[in-house]
């Protein structure tokens, strides 16, 4: 494990944790509005999280990133044994029942940092080429991108397996891919979309037609009413209604951003989406600061990507904008799995950033291309 060196602060990206304090301090306020028992849940949740983060932060992971491809493959098997072992709820079998303590993993989550830490890991082994990536190297990437986008959508968790899949096809654009094979992959979705359609569950064609009719269902008229009523300053607690008095679903999960416009208004939900652009904008520009690192290139692009997804989809989904798919607003909503997961992803984050002149200055440890 690495000792304690001035250099670590030096390097630390403070911005990125100023970012997201008051993202998990303003959720806290939320949630504790509306619910009580909740929030002491939510506390419980900051708590794991944040011990997580610095337990990954002082982890020597670029000493023992040949663990990486070993990582991986236990939350593939974790996912296979979802298919023949897993626990079905609602319709969906997501989970693993954790025998003698009465607690039930969902593996689709836990491979979020393991799928970004392995696409990190072979990009830096093997970097693109100048014209970018020929197409022997693409498949072999992309296999370990697609691997655990089928095996979760067997699941059937589609929102998952579609964030992973665009995490992973993001990074290969930033990265640099040959354009004929991006050409050959539009065109071939293209042809497919209506057998791709067809072959959607009943729910997930549902919630399509729910987004593509002219009248939202009901928990999307009910976001609109609450963002409407906040108007440009917002409400006292007492004075939100929507949420105060149940009218509002899923008000500290899936659509907290309709109970923040409706306590902030139309200025506070320029300032929360305005944080969130400058932390992903933030992470996007690590890639000018460490040109030649494409371990900390690639993750910090994948995180970033990873955040803007998880932020643009639940954001247009309460607005009406898109289908209702049950994705958190990232370090903002209630609930353990994600939160936790992407405290888990900033602290790798931290990491590699602050521990990085050891492999800057240091021939053992000399980064390829450095």
């Amino acid at each position: 494990m690495f000792g304690i060196d001035r250099r670590i602060i030096t390097h630390f990206d403070f911005v990125t944790l100023f970012l997201i304090i008051p993202l998990i301090v303003v959720s806290m306020v939320l949630v504790s509005e509306i619910s009580e028992t909740l929030a002491t849940k939510q506390s419980i949740y900051v708590t794991v999280g944040v011990v997580l983060f610095f337990f990954f932060f002082i982890l020597p992971i670029r000493r023992f990133s040949w663990l990486i491809p070993l990582i991986y493959w236990i939350n593939i098997a974790l996912l296979l044994m979802v298919e023949f072992f897993g626990v079905s709820k609602l319709g969906a079998k997501r989970w693993l029942d954790i025998p003698f303590i009465n607690f039930t993993l969902q593996p689709s989550e836990l491979i979020k940092p393991a799928f970004i830490l392995m696409i990190s890991y072979l990009i830096h082994s093997n970097p693109p080429p100048k014209g970018g990536y020929n197409l022997k190297d693409f498949l072999k990437i992309s296999f370990f991108i697609v691997l655990p986008f089928f095996l979760i959508l067997r699941e059937p968790d589609l929102g998952t397996a579609l964030i992973l899949l665009l995490v992973g096809a993001g990074v290969l654009i930033i990265v640099g891919v040959n354009w004929k094979i991006w050409t050959t992959i539009i065109l071939t979705i293209s042809i497919s979309a209506p057998f791709l359609y067809s072959n959607l569950h009943d729910y997930q064609k549902k919630r399509i037609k729910d987004f593509l009719s002219e009248k939202p269902n009901y928990h999307v008229q009910q976001s609109i009413i609450a963002i409407g009523s906040g108007g440009l300053y917002g409400k006292d607690k007492d004075a939100a209604t929507q949420a105060q008095l149940k009218f509002l679903p899923i008000a500290t999960s899936d659509f907290i951003f309709a109970y923040f416009v409706e306590r902030f208004g139309f200025w506070g939900a320029c300032i929360l989406i305005a944080i969130y652009a400058m932390l992903i904008l933030h992470l996007m520009s690590i890639n000018y600061l460490v040109k030649n690192d494409y371990f900390i290139k690639v993750f910090a692009s994948a995180l970033s990507i990873m955040l803007f997804i998880y932020m643009s989809v639940n954001i247009a989904m309460t607005l009406g904008f898109a289908p209702v798919v049950g994705i958190p607003l990232p370090i903002f909503s209630y609930g353990g799995s994600s939160f936790v997961n992407f405290l888990i992803l900033f602290g790798i984050f931290e990491n590699l950033l602050a521990f990085r002149f050891i492999f800057m200055y240091n021939s053992k440890y000399k980064i390829k291309g450095s």
